[in-house]
């Protein structure tokens, strides 16, 4: 395939990750050449302090000077690198933006939550077009990441979005103390989720969504497991369908389990283990909140739009 050969980079609260591919401008037809992610918690303490950890930091420019490598080898001809919710909380962003534009020669473009939601509706989108079969719509997109939840109704474009100020990173350090968490733990993080939820709710009609779409590593993570995978399938995680009560159960199961037990999971990304209790509580509760049947879970997000921009 020819096109425009373009990087995206989403650097959210817990990862930081490269797509590189050739774009068709025209179809919108994605070729991918290179897609990572490096755990780097750039959002470590921004909930209790309002400020990026300086080894949060410096974790996350060595990712920078990795992937500016990568770009380089590839050839790619434009950059976008976009920043969310960790950086758009943080007191010294301008340290932030300055350490990126060093080492990957662009500006960072600190989105807003609508932004954020309308990228991610689109990416995901894009892969269910493509992928032959029938769905109803509207869509309800959730992009749960781990300061921040996006929720994003739309068909064709998006009709109406939110981001609300819950996610796996955000709920642990406020929440899930202990290991495991203990029930008063958990019932406080419910709580949280839910008033986020009936925020969201303000601004996004749910009782609308007729297909439920997740997205980002908490979800594909919460998939993984519930498909009893042992290593992680990039292939069979993408448009998996997840039944409300394989949610329900995975969530519960993850919550029950100590720090040990969930790092034998061979599934789970070392940089998730921490936090994934929190994310799986998160998609728990907007699946009991919706009452659809199911879930699907798409691997091509924010990423997958950043790089549609480009182009």
């Amino acid at each position: 395939m020819t096109g425009k050969r373009v990087a995206a980079i989403d650097c959210g609260t817990n990862s930081i990750r490269l797509l590189v591919a050739d774009l068709d401008p025209e179809t919108g037809a994605e070729s991918e050449l290179d897609r990572r992610m490096e755990i780097v918690r750039l959002g470590q303490g921004v909930d209790a302090t309002g400020r990026l950890a300086d080894e949060a930091l410096a974790r996350t420019f060595a990712a920078c000077e990795a992937y500016a490598a990568i770009i380089k080898e590839h050839g790619a001809t434009e950059v976008r690198f976009v920043a969310t919710s960790a950086t758009r909380d943080a007191s010294n962003r301008a340290e932030f933006v300055a350490g990126v534009r060093a080492r990957l020669g662009v500006e960072p473009q600190v989105i807003s939550g609508d932004e954020e939601a309308n990228l991610s509706f689109r990416g995901a989108t894009q892969a269910l077009a493509d992928d032959g079969a029938e769905h109803d719509t509207p869509y309800l997109v959730i992009d749960i990441g781990g300061g921040s939840t996006e929720f994003v109704l739309g068909t064709d474009s998006v009709i109406a979005a939110r981001s609300v100020d819950v996610g796996c990173v955000r709920m642990t350090e406020r929440h899930l103390k202990d290991d495991p968490p203990t029930l008063a733990q958990i019932t406080a993080a419910k709580r949280d989720i839910d008033a986020a939820i009936d925020l969201a709710a303000q601004t996004v009609d749910l009782a609308k969504a007729k297909t439920l779409v997740g997205l980002a590593g908490s979800v594909t993570t919460v998939a993984a497991v519930a498909l009893g995978l042992e290593r992680y399938d990039r292939d069979k995680v993408h448009l998996a369908r997840l039944s409300a009560e394989a949610v329900r159960q995975t969530a519960a199961d993850l919550l029950a389990m100590s720090r040990e037990q969930r790092a034998a999971l061979t599934v789970i990304h070392p940089g998730r283990v921490d936090v994934i209790g929190a994310g799986a509580l998160v998609l728990a509760q907007i699946v009991d909140r919706l009452g659809l049947p199911e879930v699907i879970v798409s691997e091509h997000d924010i990423l997958d739009g950043i790089a549609l921009s480009i182009a």
